[in-house]
């Protein structure tokens, strides 16, 4: 089994009984809202999300790992999503469950942990992540993560009432290395 060792996390496959803790712990910012909610994720359906994980895993067009602390605990996931093996890229996503293991700095170092995999095991040249121009927490964990504002689409999401722009970012694999 793979594990991925950072200073405060390691990333690792999850399990069925991951799957289950992080339908169990996710919680929603309703005071500081920047993303749309995860309507459906439930306890009851975490065995589904598990076997979705071991099916995208097996079609080779996800790699999806769960973000552990170091005692154990699991406190979200992060994925290699929609990859595409002949341009050599794929995007990804990362979650991190409970309200109080965020902004604490396991994003970024989950994100920084996973790219490391994804250039130099994988052989990808290039990853994109989207996001919400109002998810100031995520913009900020991508770019110390390298990624660079790439462009935007405007108006894209409605959310909270109003339209919003939706960040596309990037990081090539020679930015990387740098």
């Amino acid at each position: 089994m793979i594990k991925l060792q950072g200073k405060d996390i390691y990333l690792a496959a999850l399990e069925r009984k991951d799957c289950k803790q992080i339908c169990e712990d996710n919680e929603y910012n309703f005071d500081n809202p920047v993303e749309p909610t995860l309507f459906g994720w439930s306890v009851e359906n975490s065995d589904e999300w598990y076997a979705e994980i071991q099916r995208l895993l097996k079609s080779d067009v996800n790699i999806r790992v769960g973000i552990f602390l170091n005692d154990g605990t699991v406190i979200g996931d992060v994925a290699l999503q929609s990859v595409d093996r002949a341009n050599r890229s794929c995007s990804i996503g990362i979650g991190i469950s409970k309200l109080e293991n965020q902004c604490k700095g396991y994003g970024t170092q989950a994100l920084k942990l996973i790219l490391k995999y994804a250039f130099y095991n994988q052989g990808f040249e290039r990853i994109t992540a989207d996001t919400l121009e109002i998810n100031i927490p995520a913009q900020k964990a991508l770019e110390k993560a390298g990624f660079t504002l790439e462009g935007k689409e405007r108006k894209a999401v409605y959310f909270k009432g109003k339209k919003h722009d939706n960040l596309k970012y990037g990081l090539l694999v020679d930015e990387y290395a740098q």
